[in-house]
């Protein structure tokens, strides 16, 4: 388990480690640990969205590829694991890369719903629309893994 302390005091490839756990980019993850200590929590909270804003395409395009789709339970009706594996194969073969969406905040049993929804929903942005929703969702999801990685619980 870690914590700020530990996080702060690790070595350099043991924290990049680590944060490429919660956001795919080797460049973020090398600026997040060269500018450790970090005073609380919300400084590297901080330091991870200004991170996130600063990187280049190829960047961000590296940390999409190391998403993984959101899916079902293996226990929901095979329905829903095919209209939500077509969702999926529509919105990769229109954008080129996997959807993600931040589900922080919705309790887990509205979480397939979430998913579906808002693949259709995003399903009619263009693509440089979709790119700026994409990059704000990885910010997200990248906050919400990061804050618990340094949590103490």
């Amino acid at each position: 388990m870690w914590d700020l302390p530990r996080f702060n005091g690790a070595p350099a490839p043991e924290a990049e480690a680590a944060l490429l756990g919660c956001f795919g980019s080797a460049a973020w993850a090398r600026r997040l640990a060269a500018h450790r200590p970090y005073p609380d929590a919300e400084a590297l909270l901080a330091a991870a969205d200004e991170a996130a804003y600063d990187l280049a395409p190829a960047d961000h395009a590296e940390a999409l590829a190391a998403e993984v789709s959101p899916g079902l339970r293996p226990d929901a009706p095979r329905s829903a694991h095919l209209a939500l594996a077509a969702a999926h194969a529509e919105y990769e073969r229109k954008f080129g890369h996997v959807f993600v969406i931040c589900l922080d905040g919705y309790p887990p049993a509205e979480h397939p719903d979430q998913v579906l929804a808002g693949i259709r929903a995003r399903l009619a942005h263009e693509e440089d629309r979709e790119r700026a929703v994409t990059a704000d969702e990885m910010r997200r999801l990248a906050r919400g893994r990061l804050a618990a990685l340094v949590s103490s619980r």
